[in-house]
């Protein structure tokens, strides 16, 4: 690796940028993608690494100078997961979620919820969720879960959430309750195929009722969700 290889790939990781170091076998050629002077047989492979959060080896066989076997080195910046809400679900769900290697970040302008001592060890924001949803800018890469029930939380958060990239919505609440979620949506703008986005009743059906038992239904359709699985079906 150049020095300038490696000074690129360090700064890009300091800013949580996600890039793919492409080295191509045997000859030790590398590429930091995304590169516009990168072969597009390339470029395309390189996204899928990403996108896949995928490291391994590829063959490219385009008649091009990228003709050959690459290893591909996907660096990704962590997913994100966006709790709107500091509700005993929270509580189940935040430590769980860090365990799957989520960056969590818990959001609720209740400063009696939103505490260190209830939510250790993770990022918390107390002012309002869509000032917090502007702040944090979802991404590809960020998951956004509703769990308060109080439209004046919940409406905000979800509003901003389907104007970004967000790879997963979801928001705790009754099939009742997130119809009137829906009507209220629509009332901000929003059509069907965005608020088909929208998980709700948030998580995987398996008759979840306990705290954990939810937090565990939500973080398995979130996972189901980001690796395409026929489970994440509605």
């Amino acid at each position: 690796m150049t020095p300038e290889v490696f000074a690129a790939l360090s700064a890009a990781r300091a800013a949580q940028i996600p890039v793919v170091l492409a080295t191509k076998l045997p000859t030790g050629e590398q590429f930091l993608l995304p590169d516009p002077a990168a072969p597009a047989a390339l470029a395309e492979a390189a996204g899928t690494a990403l996108r896949d959060d995928r490291t391994g080896t590829v063959t490219l066989t385009d008649g091009t100078l990228a003709d050959g076997e690459w290893f591909l080195r996907a660096y990704n910046p962590p997913l994100r997961l966006v709790v709107v809400g500091a509700v005993h679900i929270a509580q189940a769900l935040v430590p769980m979620a860090a365990q799957l290697g989520l960056a969590v970040v818990v959001v609720d302008p209740r400063r009696a919820f939103a505490t260190t001592e209830r939510f250790p060890n993770v990022s918390i924001r107390t002012d309002w969720p869509d000032e917090a949803m502007e702040a944090l800018a979802p991404d590809a890469r960020t998951a956004v879960v509703t769990l308060t029930h109080d439209p004046k939380l919940d409406d905000p958060a979800l509003d901003r959430a389907l104007r970004s990239e967000a790879f997963y919505i979801g928001s705790l609440g009754s099939r009742r309750t997130h119809a009137a979620r829906l009507t209220r949506l629509r009332a901000l703008g929003h059509d069907e195929a965005a608020l088909a986005r929208i998980r709700g009743p948030v998580g995987l059906d398996i008759e979840a009722v306990t705290a954990p038992e939810i937090a565990l239904s939500v973080l398995a359709e979130l996972v189901a969700v980001r690796r395409g699985s026929p489970l994440a079906a509605r």
